[in-house]
């Protein structure tokens, strides 16, 4: 015998805030299971489990690799309100009415989730699964997706530390030396957000036969892992470029910007996925595989606050000076303005001679020489000192004291 029986009208998850993008541990999921039927349904126990899992599965050869590590697990069994029950436990419901199991469950605390991610080889998902079992009948389940985010804060000490590095390539031509093409670059820190623009400070030495353009690139690498194997995808984001460096000359990068893209936050906490972002500086040469230098960054969520930029930097002075960095211009403190007395009222200068054009069958001496113009400074200006308790006492004492 074969019995039909009517499909429900209505069997959905709905949460009681529809609009809220994510949540974060400690927060509360809470909302309904919503239920309309077309027939007569007796259910004899509803049940809603809160499910949160990384999985990643993918073909190497003729393996296939496939690994899950469980965040969150929740199960209870939820009840209507002022609804009758049979003597067995079951519920009648009948067509026409809405019905609305309630649940709510809290997230764990921090550092016991992770992030949401969907990837070519795998994901992490969280979602409520709502149970319906029925007496004599196979139970029906539904599904609804939410979203975790974990906040990750830019401005911790870490992540505020600057990051630098040098990278060299020797080249050849017909296996003849032909110099080599050098990068030395640093970022001021290794946390930034969406919009934020990451200040690149670099040399490019090039001291090769050939003519190499300097680029600098956002990078993110997914890493999958499965049964001991790993899969490595990376991808190119945003890119900047800087101007040709022909044979023999170097270029400088002072705070050239480029700017991070709308991307999600760095993956950390996952053993099987990892989402990791890099600042490449490399250097474009013809006829020969570039030279790169590859600088760590962490995507966050929760944007630069500009509070620990001063002490930062002033922190960092020290190591700069003893670094090929210096030279893009450290921090100092204001000095004391100079002393009028010490300064020469006669500043001219007097230029060396310049050859214009020289004889070299003559005398080192000899030749055509220019004069650069005398150049008369004036003298620097009167300044004034104004006494500031003298000044409230009325304008016949104002105590100005004039020098010269």
């Amino acid at each position: 015998m074969v019995i039909i029986t009517k499909k429900l009208k209505t069997f959905e998850v709905v949460f009681y805030d529809p609009t809220k993008a994510f949540y974060s541990s400690g927060d509360k999921v809470a909302g309904n299971i919503v239920v309309e039927v077309s027939e007569v349904t007796k259910v004899s126990a509803m049940r809603v489990f809160g499910i949160g899992c990384a999985k990643v599965e993918y073909a190497k050869g003729k393996h296939r690799c496939r690994e899950d590590i469980e965040y969150l697990k929740y199960e209870d069994t939820v009840y209507l309100d002022h609804q009758p029950r049979d003597s067995n436990g079951s519920v009648t419901l009948r067509p026409g009415n809405r019905y609305e199991f309630m649940f709510g469950f809290e997230l764990p605390h921090p550092g016991q989730l992770v992030s949401s991610y969907k990837g070519k080889f795998g994901c992490v998902q969280y979602y409520v699964r709502a149970v319906m079992e029925r007496p004599s009948q196979p139970a029906l389940q539904c599904e609804k997706h939410f979203e975790v985010e974990e906040p990750l804060d830019v401005n911790t000490p870490d992540l505020l530390a600057p990051a630098a590095g040098t990278k060299e390539k020797k080249l050849t031509c017909m296996f003849i030396p032909d110099g080599h093409v050098s990068i030395s670059a640093k970022i001021d820190r290794k946390g930034f957000c969406e919009g934020e623009d990451i200040c690149i400070n670099a040399k490019f030495e090039n001291t090769c036969s050939r003519i190499v353009v300097p680029k600098a690139a956002i990078m993110v690498k997914h890493t999958y892992q499965a049964n001991g194997r790993t899969k490595v995808l990376g991808q190119k984001l945003s890119v900047v470029r800087g101007n040709h460096i022909i044979s023999g000359m170097c270029d400088m990068w002072q705070s050239k910007t480029i700017r991070v893209p709308r991307l999600k936050p760095s993956l950390l906490g996952c053993d099987i996925i990892h989402v990791d972002y890099a600042l490449r500086i490399y250097v474009h040469i013809p006829g020969s595989d570039k030279v790169f230098l590859e600088l760590p960054l962490v995507i966050g969520n929760i944007p630069f606050n500009g509070f620990g930029s001063r002490t930062n930097s002033m922190s960092s002075q020290a190591e700069s000076l003893n670094t090929p960095f210096s030279s893009f211009g450290s921090l100092r403190l204001p000095s004391q303005p100079p002393s009028y007395s010490n300064i020469s009222r006669d500043c001219r200068i007097d230029s060396p001679l310049t050859p214009l054009l020289v004889n070299y069958d003559a005398d080192e001496d000899e030749g055509l020489f220019m004069r650069a113009p005398e150049i008369w400074y004036p003298p620097p200006p009167a300044y004034s000192e104004v006494d500031e308790d003298l000044k409230q006492q009325g304008p016949c004492s104002s105590g100005l004291l004039n020098h010269e």
